[in-house]
């Protein structure tokens, strides 16, 4: 942890191009989401994510809710982040944070570091209070970064 920005990172035997067709394919997101609490798209998203594009998730963590999202950055099979949050009122509230991936190459195949990034977010001093949320969601980061090897990963020759 640094300031506000949380970071796990994973070498995963495979290409940049496979991970990220995954990263930006928002229907493809609960196929990794190692939170279990994604419940899938809420409005169509473009087939590719890129640079301003918007999409829903729904979400359940005690009760259903959903969040807006937009692509913040963009690098073709380098990286992508989005915002996210609640659309209407409580966007004022709650929105904020955002969600990165980074994607090096390296010999064993590619360095995956995903960040979220809480540093804008309006609740970031009650996220930050003790070690309880930040522990949760660094042991979420590393599943979903689990599911994603999992997914794409290819054997060892």
């Amino acid at each position: 942890m640094k300031g506000y920005v949380l970071t796990v990172e994973r070498v995963i035997r495979a290409t940049p191009e496979a991970i990220f067709d995954i990263l930006s394919d928002a229907s493809k997101h609960s196929l990794i989401d190692g939170s279990g609490m994604l419940q899938g798209s809420v409005e169509q998203a473009p087939d590719r994510l890129m640079l301003g594009s918007t999409f829903g998730m729904g979400m359940k963590m005690v009760m259903s809710y959903s969040t807006f999202n937009r692509v913040v950055e963009f690098v073709d099979n380098r990286s992508i982040a989005w915002q996210t949050g609640p659309t209407g009122g409580w966007g004022r509230v709650l929105a904020g944070r955002i969600w990165r991936y980074e994607l090096e190459p390296v010999d064993e195949g590619t360095r995956v570091r995903e960040s979220w990034d809480i540093t804008n977010d309006h609740q970031r001093v009650l996220l930050k209070l003790g070690n309880i949320y930040w522990n949760k969601t660094r042991r979420d980061m590393e599943r979903t970064l689990a599911s994603l090897d999992a997914l794409v990963a290819t054997p060892p020759a």
